[in-house]
C-alpha cells in the first residue's frame, strides 16, 4: 500500500479546515481529490465516505457531553437518511466507471455542491435563529423523515449533504430549536448515515484503500489541531469564504466557463462582504441588549473543541 504524501498533505489542509470552522468535510475533501489531484470522482467520494467515519466522532462526542442533541429527531431522521445512503451508492455503482459514467457523475457532484453552498447563503441572509431557541420541540415524523431520505441519498451518491442540505432543512421543519441543537442533531444522525453509506461503499464500489489512508492520515490529525486553534480563529467569516468556494468549485464541475466564473466570484465576494457586516452588526446588536457574561468553565480539552465540527457546512 503507497501513501501519497501530496494527498495527504492536501488532506490535512481539509481537516485543519474542517477543525476551524466546522463545515463538513465531504464539500471540501472530494473537490480537491477530483480538481487538484485527478482522482476520478467515484473514487473520491468512496475514499472521503470511508475517512468521514473517522473525523466525525469527536464532534458527537462534543455534543453528546453538551446536551445538545434530540435524540427523537436522530431517530427519525436515520430512518430515513442510512438505508437511503445505502441506496445511493448503489446507484453509485450502477452508473459504473466508465468515462462517461465518471462525467455523469461529476454532473451530479457538482449540482450537490451548488445546492449545498446555496442553501448555506441562504441560511445566512433569510433565516435567523431565534434569540432564544427551545432545547426540545415536537418532532415532526414524516417531514424528518423525509429529510433523512433527501439528504441520505446524497451523501450516498456525492458524498455531500450531512452538513448542509439536511441543516437547512431541519431549520425549515423546526425554526424554533435551537442553533446548537440543530447542529448537534444533524452531526449525530450523520453518523450511523455515514457508516451506511461506507458500508454501501464496500459492498457495490471498488475502494482505493491506498487512496483512504492517505486521506485518514493527514486529515484526522488536522482536525485536532483546527479544532484546538478553533476559538482563536473567525470561524464564521472562514465559513462563507470556503463555502463560496464550493459553489465556484460545483460551478466547474457543471461545465461553466472560466469567463462565467470570474463574474460569479465577484458576485460570490460582495455576498461574502454582506453577509459578515449583517452579522457583525447582528453580533453588536447582541452586545447591546444584553450584559457580558462569563461562561461557565467546562474540564478538558474537548471544551476547546468547535460545536459545529462536521456538523454546518
Amino acid at each position: 500500500m503507497n501513501i501519497d504524501i501530496y494527498i495527504m498533505l492536501g488532506s490535512a489542509v481539509v481537516g485543519l479546515l474542517v477543525g476551524l470552522t466546522g463545515m463538513g468535510g465531504g464539500a471540501l475533501m472530494t473537490p480537491m481529490l477530483v480538481l487538484l489531484f485527478g482522482v476520478t470522482p467515484s473514487a473520491a467520494i468512496a475514499s472521503d465516505l470511508m475517512a468521514a467515519l473517522f473525523m466525525k466522532p469527536a464532534g458527537v462526542a462534543i455534543h453528546w457531553r453538551r446536551k445538545t442533541v434530540n435524540n427523537d429527531i436522530v431517530k427519525y431522521l436515520c430512518l430515513g437518511s442510512v438505508p437511503a445512503a445505502f441506496a445511493g451508492t448503489y446507484v453509485m455503482h450502477l452508473l459504473g466507471q466508465s468515462p462517461l459514467a465518471e462525467h455523469r457523475l461529476q454532473i451530479v457532484l457538482g449540482s450537490a455542491l451548488i445546492i449545498g453552498a446555496l442553501a448555506i447563503f441562504y441560511r445566512s441572509v433569510f433565516v435567523e435563529a431565534p434569540p432564544s431557541g427551545l432545547e426540545h420541540a415536537a418532532v415532526r415524523r414524516l417531514p424528518t423523515v423525509a429529510i433523512g431520505v433527501v439528504g441520505g441519498f446524497m451523501v450516498g451518491l456525492t458524498s455531500v449533504g450531512a452538513g448542509s442540505l439536511i441543516l437547512v432543512l431541519l431549520v425549515m421543519v423546526y425554526p424554533t430549536l435551537s442553533n446548537s441543537q440543530l447542529v448537534g442533531t444533524d452531526l449525530t444522525q450523520s453518523l450511523p448515515l455515514t457508516l451506511g453509506a461506507t458500508l454501501g461503499t464496500l459492498l457495490f464500489s471498488h475502494v482505493d484503500f491506498a487512496l483512504t489512508t492517505s486521506i485518514i492520515i493527514g486529515s484526522v490529525p488536522a482536525v485536532v489541531v483546527g479544532s484546538l486553534l478553533s476559538s482563536r480563529s473567525n470561524g464564521y467569516l472562514l465559513r462563507r469564504v470556503i463555502t463560496g468556494v464550493v459553489l465556484l468549485s460545483g460551478l466547474k464541475y457543471v461545465g461553466v466557463p472560466t469567463n462565467g466564473l470570474g463574474v460569479i466570484a465577484v458576485g460570490v465576494i460582495v455576498l461574502i462582504i454582506f453577509i459578515s457586516v449583517r452579522h457583525w452588526r447582528h453580533g453588536q446588536r447582541l452586545l447591546l441588549a444584553e450584559p457580558a457574561s462569563v461562561p461557565e468553565p467546562v474540564e478538558g480539552v474537548v471544551a476547546l473543541l468547535p460545536t459545529g465540527l462536521d456538523g454546518d457546512l
